[in-house]
């Protein structure tokens, strides 16, 4: 019976607190409807406060029926309903991404963001055993080392939860008919031009006629195992790198001698780190580009890309390129009027809005921040980080220094010093890229909301 599969996974995984607050990610769809009609089950038992959340990628003709379909059910059965939407296709097209790339970036940007506002401690997603086995076999394909082959994991970051994640698509369709559920379906699902579509409907379906049977709960077991060994190796990456990176003037620098002497394994792994402190993602760092770090002679420099070349000098391997000068900058803001930061070239705006009149928040740190206004002190210091800053992002645990977060959210090493940082009171409220400061978010009391605007 599904409903222990999911008992045991949320044992297994750790997946939930007794009085846990979850938002379920909920398109209307089977998965996410199987999912809803399961922790309703578990609500009790659990003591959970559940609310529903749903994005509208604004891809299809019958998404505002799925939007209101979803209200719809919401409504029923007495939850919290959280709705999002942003223009996918845009986005994509603005950002250089594929639409399942983008879609899923602004559908978790909007569901993190959500559960802050809220207070929940858990988002729970509809992914299921079938999707780790389509998963697996689409990386495995395009070549994926162990990191890739992991797929999909139980639980991300300690908010995300795939409670459905050891229980098969059929058993899911079988659940909902039993139970008469009614779900919305999405046409583009069965689109043979997507590459999933193409995997789910003719490549695992050949394979169990032809080859395995069970093939979908054998490569979820692999995908399993593959998660722990990644975790592993990951944790022993992580120490290495921590020896073999260093920071020179401000840049990251991977010492060749320290990094020569691990096992390959690790080399590629400390690589790998050192190319996203420089990057500030991994975003088109191919096993090739690994590969040309690690085979570079004394002397030698590889373009990353453009602008991003390395270079390999005596025992170090560091970024050859136009060095941006330190900047140091100071200003004084009543909030009021535009604010131009001559020295990076960037304006800001600053308005105060009621908060029943903000009819919708549109959570994006690299471009704006929502304050509550009664927390700030007026005037606002906007300048470049200094040693030592701390503050407290929303959601974290307690305060960090900006440079370990910077870090952790892979700032480029180059731009750090640039980031300007706006304080009220001597306490950072918010650092252009990151989420804004704990202390002073918006919450249920909030009645007035400054809003901080790059303009």
């Amino acid at each position: 019976m599904i409903l222990n599969t999911v008992k045991k996974a949320i044992k297994k995984h750790n997946l939930l607190q007794r009085k846990d607050k979850v938002i379920i990610a909920y398109s209307g769809g089977p998965d996410s409807t199987a999912l809803l009609s399961l922790l309703l089950e578990l609500r009790e038992l659990w003591n959970l406060e559940l609310s529903l959340a749903h994005f509208n990628h604004k891809l299809r003709p019958k998404a505002k029926e799925d939007e209101e379909f979803v209200s719809e059910v919401a409504r029923k059965n007495s939850l919290p309903f959280f709705l999002g939407a942003k223009d996918v296709r845009c986005f994509a097209r603005e950002r250089k991404l594929n639409i399942e790339e983008a879609g899923r970036k602004l559908r978790y940007d909007f569901l993190k963001k959500t559960a802050s506002r809220v207070g929940a401690h858990k988002i729970a997603t509809g992914h299921t055993m079938s999707d780790q086995a389509e998963t697996f076999l689409m990386r495995l394909l395009r070549g994926s080392g162990l990191r890739g082959l992991s797929a999909i994991y139980p639980a991300v970051e300690g908010m995300i939860i795939r409670p459905l994640i050891d229980v098969e698509r059929k058993d899911i369709v079988t659940y909902l008919r039993e139970r008469d559920l009614s779900y919305r379906a999405d046409e583009s699902n069965f689109d043979k031009r997507f590459f999933r579509n193409k995997i789910r409907l003719e490549l695992i379906p050949y394979i169990q006629k032809h080859f395995e049977p069970r093939i979908v709960p054998h490569l979820g077991r692999m995908a399993s195992i593959l998660q722990e060994e990644e975790a592993l190796l990951e944790e022993l990456g992580k120490e290495k790198a921590q020896k073999a990176i260093v920071e020179i003037g401000n840049q990251a620098v991977l010492k060749w001698t320290h990094l020569t002497s691990l096992p390959l394994a690790l080399q590629r792994r400390v690589t790998r780190e050192f190319l996203l402190r420089l990057k500030g993602d991994l975003r088109d760092v191919s096993f090739t580009d690994i590969e040309s770090v690690l085979s570079l002679g004394r002397e030698k420099e590889f373009q990353l890309k453009k602008n991003l070349i390395l270079r390999r000098q005596g025992d170090m391997v560091c970024l050859k390129e136009r060095d941006l000068p330190r900047i140091e900058y100071e200003y004084c803001w009543k909030g009021k009027d535009s604010l131009h930061i001559q020295q990076i070239d960037l304006s800001f705006e600053g308005r105060k809005i009621r908060k029943e009149k903000l009819k919708e928040f549109d959570f994006d740190d690299r471009k704006v921040a929502f304050l509550d206004k009664a927390k700030l002190r007026f005037p606002l210091i906007v300048r470049n980080r200094r040693k030592g800053d701390r503050y407290q992002p929303l959601g974290a645990p307690g305060k960090k220094k900006l440079k370990e977060i910077m870090r952790a959210k892979g700032i480029p090493v180059r731009e750090r010093e640039r980031r300007p940082v706006f304080l009220s009171a001597g306490e950072i409220v918010w650092v252009l890229g990151l989420p804004v400061s704990e202390e002073f978010k918006i919450y249920e009391k909030t009645e007035e909301v400054f809003i901080i605007k790059k303009s």
